[in-house]
């Protein structure tokens, strides 16, 4: 339906739809997909629609659901591999990064592992170390594999259809905080995924925000609050897409505004912010900075459970707020 309030789940809700209804060659496979809460309702009543053998609902083996989607991209299909926390997706790090990452190169590109592997990120309420980790900077480290991490409703929809419908392996990264955020979406229009670039959400003349996922989400909210009260505008720019990772438009703005923050949901080594920064310093004049870069990142340690501390842990609109701040002045 055209220029609808979606919700983001509803919007991946739709995009299943329309990838089920309109290709043949896409099933879905993974734990809990005819469940009622098991991965919110991003996948209601597919298996009613569509039925249980093109929705799969397996057993508790990450490794064996991913490891048969794999083999099923390479002969033909188009599967998306559903893990309802990202944290229990590391049962099958085998087959996403030295099977479907690899399998392109080393048959020289006769043979394509069509896959989509969706990830959901689950953090907060007590969820504790185990529960809690998001890990996308470690997938966007591997050559071959591209990672998506859609911060807006449109996004959620669009590349996820991009996603699947790219002759490329793609880890697709949804997160469970943007849940219940709404836009009112336009018609599907198909874009492929090799053409998707980092996009501006907001635009300003004092600093650049660079974020992806929900990180973008809290950066939009904090750029319109420091606008408001203080007269600060700033850039923010959503990645979108990790890898390749692409810093064009990053690197312009900075160019303009001359101050850079990063707001990451992983951790600070060897994570996405260095990424950014790294582009940064390598593409941009050392002159062009009026001050050094900030990041703000997850703290160095695994998640806390109790609530208090999650409150410390976790970026939120008020640090992101005093770090804009500080900056400036």
């Amino acid at each position: 339906m055209e220029n609808q309030s979606y919700s983001y789940s509803e919007a991946i809700l739709s995009a299943f739809e329309f990838l089920l209804e309109n290709y043949q060659d896409v099933f879905v496979i993974g734990q809990g997909l005819w469940s009622p809460w098991y991965v919110g309702n991003t996948m209601k009543n597919l298996d009613d629609k569509f039925g249980v053998d093109r929705i799969i609902d397996t057993p508790v083996s990450e490794s064996a659901c991913t490891g048969a989607a794999v083999g099923a991209s390479i002969s033909g299909m188009r599967p998306i591999v559903v893990h309802p926390r990202m944290d229990f997706m590391l049962y099958a790090v085998d087959a996403v990064v030295n099977e479907a990452a690899k399998w392109s190169y080393m048959f020289g590109g006769a043979s394509h592992p069509k896959i989509t592997i969706r990830a959901i990120i689950n953090r907060g309420g007590e969820q504790g170390a185990q529960h809690s980790q998001s890990l996308h900077s470690w997938f966007a480290h591997i050559p071959g594999l591209r990672v998506v991490m859609p911060s807006t409703v449109q996004d959620a929809r669009d590349l996820l259809i991009s996603s699947v419908l790219c002759d490329d392996p793609v880890l697709y990264l949804d997160d469970r905080w943007l849940y219940e955020k709404k836009e009112i979406l336009p018609p599907i229009k198909q874009i492929a995924l090799k053409d998707v670039r980092p996009r501006y959400l907001r635009k300003g003349d004092d600093l650049t925000i660079v974020a992806a996922g929900f990180s973008a989400h809290l950066a939009i909210e904090a750029a319109k609050k420091v606008f408001n009260e203080d007269g600060v505008s700033c850039d923010v720019i959503d990645l979108r897409v990790i890898n390749p990772f692409n810093s064009d438009l990053i690197n312009e703005s900075v160019k303009k505004t001359g101050n850079l923050l990063v707001i990451d949901g992983g951790w600070k080594t060897c994570g996405l912010s260095s990424e950014v920064l790294a582009s940064i310093y390598e593409k941009v004049e050392i002159e062009s900075l009026k001050k050094n870069a900030r990041r703000i990142t997850l703290r160095n340690t695994p998640a806390p459970t109790a609530s208090n501390l999650e409150k410390w842990y976790y970026p939120d609109l008020d640090l992101i707020i005093e770090n804009i701040i500080n900056i400036i002045n």
